[in-house]
Protein backbone atom coordinates (compact mmCIF):
# COMPACT_ATOMS: atom_id res chain seq x y z
CA UNK A 1 0.00 0.00 0.00
CA UNK A 2 2.97 2.37 0.76
CA UNK A 3 3.23 2.54 -3.35
CA UNK A 4 0.22 5.21 -3.42
CA UNK A 5 0.94 7.88 -5.47
CA UNK A 6 -0.84 10.85 -7.84
CA UNK A 7 -1.28 14.31 -8.82
CA UNK A 8 -2.89 16.31 -6.58
CA UNK A 9 -3.98 20.21 -9.07
CA UNK A 10 -4.24 22.95 -8.04
CA UNK A 11 -7.47 23.29 -7.19
CA UNK A 12 -7.41 20.31 -4.52
CA UNK A 13 -4.63 21.07 -2.78
CA UNK A 14 -6.20 22.21 0.17
CA UNK A 15 -7.07 18.66 0.62
CA UNK A 16 -3.99 17.73 2.18
CA UNK A 17 -4.01 19.78 5.01
CA UNK A 18 -8.33 19.39 5.33
CA UNK A 19 -7.27 15.45 5.43
CA UNK A 20 -4.90 16.15 8.10
CA UNK A 21 -7.19 18.45 10.46
CA UNK A 22 -9.56 15.91 10.13
CA UNK A 23 -7.15 13.33 11.56
CA UNK A 24 -6.73 15.34 14.67
CA UNK A 25 -2.92 16.76 13.34
CA UNK A 26 -1.80 20.63 13.91
CA UNK A 27 -0.12 21.45 10.73
CA UNK A 28 3.10 23.01 10.50
CA UNK A 29 4.23 24.75 7.35
CA UNK A 30 6.85 27.08 6.13
CA UNK A 31 5.17 30.87 6.53
CA UNK A 32 6.00 34.23 6.10
CA UNK A 33 6.86 36.12 9.39
CA UNK A 34 7.74 39.63 8.85
CA UNK A 35 10.89 39.50 7.04
CA UNK A 36 11.77 35.96 7.12
CA UNK A 37 10.15 32.46 6.54
CA UNK A 38 9.80 30.36 9.37
CA UNK A 39 7.51 27.67 10.16
CA UNK A 40 4.01 27.68 12.24
CA UNK A 41 1.27 26.47 12.73
CA UNK A 42 -1.62 26.49 9.66
CA UNK A 43 -5.29 25.74 9.13
CA UNK A 44 -5.84 26.64 5.42
CA UNK A 45 -3.55 26.26 2.29
CA UNK A 46 -3.61 30.40 1.46
CA UNK A 47 -1.31 30.57 4.98
CA UNK A 48 1.70 28.53 3.68
CA UNK A 49 3.75 31.05 2.33
CA UNK A 50 3.81 31.27 -1.87
CA UNK A 51 6.04 32.70 -4.16
CA UNK A 52 8.78 33.64 -1.44
CA UNK A 53 12.25 32.63 -0.94
CA UNK A 54 15.50 33.69 1.33
CA UNK A 55 19.03 35.04 -0.46
CA UNK A 56 21.34 33.15 2.28
CA UNK A 57 25.16 34.23 2.56
CA UNK A 58 27.63 34.44 5.18
CA UNK A 59 25.80 36.31 7.63
CA UNK A 60 23.25 37.88 5.82
CA UNK A 61 19.38 36.79 5.62
CA UNK A 62 17.38 38.43 2.85
CA UNK A 63 13.89 37.81 2.19
CA UNK A 64 12.53 38.23 -1.82
CA UNK A 65 10.23 37.08 -3.91
CA UNK A 66 10.30 34.57 -6.48
CA UNK A 67 9.82 34.47 -9.78
CA UNK A 68 7.23 31.67 -9.92
CA UNK A 69 4.20 30.77 -7.45
CA UNK A 70 6.02 27.82 -5.36
CA UNK A 71 5.24 27.48 -1.90
CA UNK A 72 8.32 24.84 -0.63
CA UNK A 73 11.05 26.55 -2.50
CA UNK A 74 13.06 28.93 0.44
CA UNK A 75 15.73 28.06 1.12
CA UNK A 76 16.10 26.54 4.83
CA UNK A 77 13.82 28.00 7.00
CA UNK A 78 14.93 30.92 9.51
CA UNK A 79 14.04 28.72 12.18
CA UNK A 80 15.12 24.70 12.02
CA UNK A 81 12.07 22.46 11.86
CA UNK A 82 14.05 20.57 15.38
CA UNK A 83 12.26 22.68 17.55
CA UNK A 84 9.13 20.63 16.71
CA UNK A 85 10.41 17.13 18.42
CA UNK A 86 12.98 18.63 20.52
CA UNK A 87 11.84 22.09 21.59
CA UNK A 88 13.63 25.28 23.31
CA UNK A 89 12.02 24.45 26.57
CA UNK A 90 10.34 21.35 28.11
CA UNK A 91 9.00 20.61 31.34
CA UNK A 92 10.21 17.36 32.80
CA UNK A 93 8.24 17.11 36.35
CA UNK A 94 6.87 18.92 39.16
CA UNK A 95 7.34 17.79 42.93
CA UNK A 96 5.89 18.94 45.80
CA UNK A 97 7.08 18.80 49.56
CA UNK A 98 4.43 16.64 51.94
CA UNK A 99 6.36 17.28 55.07
CA UNK A 100 7.47 13.49 55.06
CA UNK A 101 8.64 13.25 51.96
CA UNK A 102 7.93 14.51 48.08
CA UNK A 103 5.25 13.92 45.86
CA UNK A 104 5.19 14.09 42.10
CA UNK A 105 2.02 16.19 41.36
CA UNK A 106 2.47 16.65 37.38
CA UNK A 107 3.73 14.85 34.20
CA UNK A 108 4.91 16.13 31.23
CA UNK A 109 1.66 16.90 29.02
CA UNK A 110 1.04 14.78 26.24
CA UNK A 111 2.94 14.80 23.51
CA UNK A 112 0.98 16.91 20.45
CA UNK A 113 0.02 14.90 17.14
CA UNK A 114 1.77 17.37 14.08
CA UNK A 115 2.46 17.41 10.75
CA UNK A 116 5.51 18.62 9.53
CA UNK A 117 4.56 19.79 5.79
CA UNK A 118 6.97 20.90 3.55
CA UNK A 119 10.31 19.60 5.25
CA UNK A 120 13.17 20.60 2.98
CA UNK A 121 15.42 16.87 2.23
CA UNK A 122 18.12 18.39 4.53
CA UNK A 123 15.88 19.18 7.52
CA UNK A 124 14.57 15.67 7.18
CA UNK A 125 17.72 14.14 7.26
CA UNK A 126 18.36 16.09 10.16
CA UNK A 127 15.54 14.50 11.94
CA UNK A 128 16.85 10.82 10.93
CA UNK A 129 19.75 11.63 12.65
CA UNK A 130 18.03 13.04 15.55
CA UNK A 131 16.52 10.24 16.15
CA UNK A 132 19.62 8.49 16.37
CA UNK A 133 20.75 10.56 19.33
CA UNK A 134 17.33 10.49 21.14
CA UNK A 135 16.26 7.00 20.39
CA UNK A 136 19.50 4.50 20.08
CA UNK A 137 18.39 1.33 21.47
CA UNK A 138 19.93 2.27 24.92
CA UNK A 139 18.97 5.26 25.15
CA UNK A 140 15.31 6.83 25.03
CA UNK A 141 13.91 10.76 26.02
CA UNK A 142 10.66 10.56 26.45
CA UNK A 143 9.89 13.84 25.21
CA UNK A 144 11.41 13.76 21.97
CA UNK A 145 10.06 10.10 21.09
CA UNK A 146 6.31 10.72 21.83
CA UNK A 147 6.86 13.95 19.64
CA UNK A 148 8.27 11.98 17.22
CA UNK A 149 5.79 9.32 17.42
CA UNK A 150 2.66 11.90 16.91
CA UNK A 151 4.24 13.37 13.93
CA UNK A 152 3.88 12.95 10.33
CA UNK A 153 7.07 14.34 7.96
CA UNK A 154 5.87 15.41 4.36
CA UNK A 155 8.93 16.59 2.72
CA UNK A 156 9.67 18.56 -0.50
CA UNK A 157 11.80 18.06 -2.99
CA UNK A 158 13.99 20.82 -2.76
CA UNK A 159 14.04 23.78 -5.94
CA UNK A 160 15.85 26.20 -4.38
CA UNK A 161 19.81 26.05 -3.16
CA UNK A 162 20.74 29.03 -1.30
CA UNK A 163 24.52 30.49 -1.45
CA UNK A 164 24.83 28.21 1.80
CA UNK A 165 23.42 25.33 1.05
CA UNK A 166 26.12 21.98 0.63
CA UNK A 167 22.71 18.98 0.99
CA UNK A 168 24.69 17.40 -1.87
CA UNK A 169 27.52 17.07 -0.77
CA UNK A 170 26.66 15.37 2.66
CA UNK A 171 24.28 13.44 0.25
CA UNK A 172 20.93 13.96 2.61
CA UNK A 173 19.06 15.76 -0.76
CA UNK A 174 18.03 17.57 -2.65
CA UNK A 175 15.58 14.75 -3.83
CA UNK A 176 13.61 13.55 -0.50
CA UNK A 177 16.22 10.33 0.34
CA UNK A 178 15.43 9.65 4.07
CA UNK A 179 12.56 8.04 5.72
CA UNK A 180 9.03 9.98 5.66
CA UNK A 181 5.39 9.75 5.50
CA UNK A 182 4.69 11.21 2.50
CA UNK A 183 7.63 12.92 -0.18
CA UNK A 184 5.73 16.15 -2.32
CA UNK A 185 7.46 17.40 -5.45
CA UNK A 186 5.79 20.93 -6.58
CA UNK A 187 5.85 20.27 -10.67
CA UNK A 188 6.52 22.63 -13.23
CA UNK A 189 3.87 25.38 -14.91
CA UNK A 190 1.98 25.11 -11.83
CA UNK A 191 1.19 21.75 -12.89
CA UNK A 192 0.36 20.44 -9.50
CA UNK A 193 2.17 18.12 -6.66
CA UNK A 194 3.43 14.82 -7.40
CA UNK A 195 2.57 12.64 -4.37
CA UNK A 196 4.43 9.86 -2.50
CA UNK A 197 3.64 7.88 0.04
CA UNK A 198 6.80 6.23 1.91
CA UNK A 199 4.74 4.70 4.81
CA UNK A 200 1.41 3.12 5.41
CA UNK A 201 0.58 6.31 7.22
CA UNK A 202 0.89 8.29 4.10
CA UNK A 203 -0.84 6.16 1.86
CA UNK A 204 -3.73 5.75 3.88
CA UNK A 205 -4.09 9.72 3.55
CA UNK A 206 -3.08 9.99 0.27
CA UNK A 207 -6.18 7.14 -0.49
CA UNK A 208 -8.56 9.52 0.84
CA UNK A 209 -7.26 12.45 -1.43
CA UNK A 210 -8.55 13.64 -5.42
CA UNK A 211 -5.72 12.25 -6.77
CA UNK A 212 -5.03 12.71 -10.48
CA UNK A 213 -3.13 10.22 -12.64
CA UNK A 214 0.11 10.87 -12.72
CA UNK A 215 1.95 12.25 -15.70
CA UNK A 216 4.21 10.37 -17.84
CA UNK A 217 6.91 13.43 -17.29
CA UNK A 218 6.11 13.90 -13.45
CA UNK A 219 8.95 11.53 -12.38
CA UNK A 220 11.20 12.87 -14.87
CA UNK A 221 10.34 16.24 -13.63
CA UNK A 222 11.03 15.63 -10.31
CA UNK A 223 14.98 14.04 -10.67
CA UNK A 224 15.46 17.31 -12.63
CA UNK A 225 14.44 19.74 -10.10
CA UNK A 226 17.01 18.02 -7.67
CA UNK A 227 19.78 17.82 -10.22
CA UNK A 228 19.35 21.41 -11.10
CA UNK A 229 19.35 22.33 -7.25
CA UNK A 230 22.44 20.10 -6.98
CA UNK A 231 24.01 21.57 -9.96
CA UNK A 232 23.46 25.04 -8.11
CA UNK A 233 25.36 24.49 -4.93
CA UNK A 234 29.00 25.78 -4.50
CA UNK A 235 29.91 24.26 -1.16
CA UNK A 236 31.06 21.24 -0.20
CA UNK A 237 33.53 19.47 2.44
CA UNK A 238 37.23 17.89 1.84
CA UNK A 239 37.47 14.29 1.62
CA UNK A 240 37.94 12.49 4.92
CA UNK A 241 37.11 15.46 6.40
CA UNK A 242 36.47 13.99 9.52
CA UNK A 243 40.07 12.21 9.59
CA UNK A 244 41.22 15.59 8.83
CA UNK A 245 40.41 16.94 11.93
CA UNK A 246 41.21 14.34 14.19
CA UNK A 247 44.78 14.87 12.90
CA UNK A 248 44.92 18.96 13.82
CA UNK A 249 43.10 18.92 17.05
CA UNK A 250 46.34 21.14 17.88
CA UNK A 251 46.45 23.15 14.77
CA UNK A 252 47.19 27.10 15.35
CA UNK A 253 44.15 27.81 12.79
CA UNK A 254 42.14 27.35 15.76
CA UNK A 255 43.09 30.59 17.14
CA UNK A 256 42.68 32.23 13.88
CA UNK A 257 38.82 31.48 13.80
CA UNK A 258 38.46 32.28 17.69
CA UNK A 259 39.78 35.49 17.22
CA UNK A 260 36.66 35.79 14.07
CA UNK A 261 34.46 34.11 16.56
CA UNK A 262 31.96 35.81 19.28
CA UNK A 263 30.87 32.34 20.94
CA UNK A 264 27.58 33.10 20.56
CA UNK A 265 25.84 29.59 20.09
CA UNK A 266 24.13 31.10 16.82
CA UNK A 267 25.37 28.30 14.77
CA UNK A 268 24.35 25.65 17.77
CA UNK A 269 20.55 26.86 17.81
CA UNK A 270 20.57 27.09 14.02
CA UNK A 271 21.53 23.67 13.83
CA UNK A 272 19.08 21.22 13.08
CA UNK A 273 21.13 18.51 14.59
CA UNK A 274 22.89 20.23 17.64
CA UNK A 275 21.13 18.78 21.00
CA UNK A 276 22.89 20.09 24.08
CA UNK A 277 20.82 20.59 26.84
CA UNK A 278 21.18 21.63 30.18
CA UNK A 279 18.71 21.36 33.46
CA UNK A 280 16.80 24.04 35.79
CA UNK A 281 15.41 23.68 38.81
CA UNK A 282 13.06 26.68 39.73
CA UNK A 283 11.66 26.22 43.67
CA UNK A 284 8.66 27.94 44.86
CA UNK A 285 9.50 31.55 47.19
CA UNK A 286 8.06 29.09 50.14
CA UNK A 287 10.28 25.63 49.18
CA UNK A 288 7.27 23.36 48.74
CA UNK A 289 7.16 22.81 44.95
CA UNK A 290 10.08 22.16 43.11
CA UNK A 291 9.70 22.27 39.18
CA UNK A 292 12.64 21.17 36.29
CA UNK A 293 12.91 22.13 32.82
CA UNK A 294 15.13 21.29 30.40
CA UNK A 295 16.18 23.85 28.40
CA UNK A 296 18.68 23.94 25.21
CA UNK A 297 22.19 25.02 25.51
CA UNK A 298 25.66 25.12 23.95
CA UNK A 299 29.14 23.92 23.55
CA UNK A 300 29.72 27.36 22.90
CA UNK A 301 28.68 28.38 26.36
CA UNK A 302 30.97 29.46 28.80
CA UNK A 303 29.49 27.29 31.72
CA UNK A 304 28.50 24.29 29.54
CA UNK A 305 31.55 22.37 30.61
CA UNK A 306 31.65 23.76 34.42
CA UNK A 307 32.86 20.66 36.77
CA UNK A 308 35.17 20.72 39.14
CA UNK A 309 35.39 24.41 39.60
CA UNK A 310 36.03 25.56 36.64
CA UNK A 311 35.14 25.51 32.83
CA UNK A 312 36.67 23.14 31.07
CA UNK A 313 37.04 24.42 27.85
CA UNK A 314 38.02 28.06 28.99
CA UNK A 315 38.95 29.62 25.43
CA UNK A 316 36.64 30.17 22.26
CA UNK A 317 39.37 28.32 20.34
CA UNK A 318 38.45 25.15 22.40
CA UNK A 319 34.93 25.62 22.23
CA UNK A 320 34.80 25.88 18.35
CA UNK A 321 37.16 23.45 18.38
CA UNK A 322 34.82 21.17 19.95
CA UNK A 323 31.59 22.19 17.86
CA UNK A 324 32.94 21.32 14.61
CA UNK A 325 35.09 18.37 15.66
CA UNK A 326 32.22 16.38 16.76
CA UNK A 327 29.74 17.77 13.71
CA UNK A 328 32.38 16.42 11.11
CA UNK A 329 34.16 14.08 13.12
CA UNK A 330 33.75 12.28 16.03
CA UNK A 331 29.44 12.26 15.63
CA UNK A 332 30.88 9.91 13.18
CA UNK A 333 32.10 7.61 15.65
CA UNK A 334 29.40 7.45 17.92
CA UNK A 335 26.15 7.09 15.38
CA UNK A 336 28.20 6.31 12.03
CA UNK A 337 27.65 9.67 9.33
CA UNK A 338 28.33 13.16 10.09
CA UNK A 339 26.30 15.45 12.47
CA UNK A 340 26.10 18.05 9.41
CA UNK A 341 23.27 17.58 7.09
CA UNK A 342 24.51 20.54 4.99
CA UNK A 343 21.31 22.96 5.52
CA UNK A 344 23.93 26.36 5.74
CA UNK A 345 22.40 27.84 8.71
CA UNK A 346 25.59 28.45 10.61
CA UNK A 347 27.48 30.29 7.79
CA UNK A 348 24.24 32.03 7.30
CA UNK A 349 23.15 33.09 10.56
CA UNK A 350 26.66 33.28 11.85
CA UNK A 351 26.90 37.25 12.99
CA UNK A 352 30.88 36.97 11.48
CA UNK A 353 30.18 34.59 8.52
CA UNK A 354 32.46 32.36 9.62
CA UNK A 355 31.74 29.08 7.43
CA UNK A 356 32.30 25.70 8.26
CA UNK A 357 33.41 24.13 5.08
CA UNK A 358 35.89 27.03 4.78
CA UNK A 359 37.53 26.44 7.92
CA UNK A 360 37.27 22.80 7.27
CA UNK A 361 38.96 23.18 3.90
CA UNK A 362 40.99 26.01 5.48
CA UNK A 363 43.07 22.89 7.25
CA UNK A 364 43.02 20.85 4.59
CA UNK A 365 45.47 23.23 2.32
CA UNK A 366 47.51 24.06 5.85
CA UNK A 367 48.20 20.16 5.73
CA UNK A 368 48.80 19.93 2.01
CA UNK A 369 50.82 22.67 2.43
CA UNK A 370 53.02 21.17 5.64
CA UNK A 371 53.14 18.26 2.99
CA UNK A 372 55.01 19.50 0.14
CA UNK A 373 57.16 21.45 2.14
CA UNK A 374 58.54 18.35 3.38
CA UNK A 375 58.23 16.09 0.59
Amino acid sequence: MDDVSGLLRPADQSALIDALTARGYTVLAPVRQGDALTVAPVTALDQVARGWTADQTAGTYRLRRRDDARRFATTPAALPWKRVLHPPEAHLWTARDTGNGFEMISKPEPPPKQALLGLLPCDLAAIARQDKVFDNGTFADPVYTGRRENALLIAATCAQAGDTCFCAAMETGPDVRSPCDIALTELDDDAGWLVEARSGKGAEILSGLPLAPVPDTAFTQRDAIAEATAAAQIRTLPADTPGLLHRHLDHPHWQAVADRCLSCGNCTNQCPTCFCSNTEDVTSLDGTIAERRRVWDSCFSLDFTYATGRPLRQSTESRYRQWITHKLSTWHDQFGESGCIGCGRCITWCPVGIDITEEAAALAALEDAAEAAHA
